[in-house]
């Protein structure tokens, strides 16, 4: 399998809406669901609240939750589930909503 590409910088150009980056909390692997064959804890078109579980790193056997830090929209899902992640990567991409 093809490893995923790094993403490029978020950048508003254009007609398209600035976007907000859920980022990894710390080195590990990315899991989207909370256990394998699990419903995904957030899908493409979701809408999200601050505080809301996105997601869990998973750390030295330890699963650290993955928060969103906004209100909005998900967008894109930048990483596939059970792929490595590095500190502060992008995970989800979210197109802000107000309120």
């Amino acid at each position: 399998a093809d490893p995923v590409g790094v993403a490029a910088p978020v950048t508003a150009a254009g007609d398209e809406p600035a976007r907000h980056v859920v980022r990894a909390p710390t080195v590990g692997v990315f899991y989207r669901a909370p256990e394998p064959g699990a419903k995904p804890f957030v899908a493409e078109g979701d809408i999200v609240q601050p505080g809301q579980q996105v997601g869990i790193v998973e750390a030295m056997k330890l699963m650290i939750p993955v928060h969103a830090d906004a209100h909005g929209t998900v967008v894109e899902v930048l990483r596939a589930d059970g792929a490595p992640v590095e500190y502060d990567e992008p995970l989800l991409a979210l197109s802000p909503l107000d309120g």
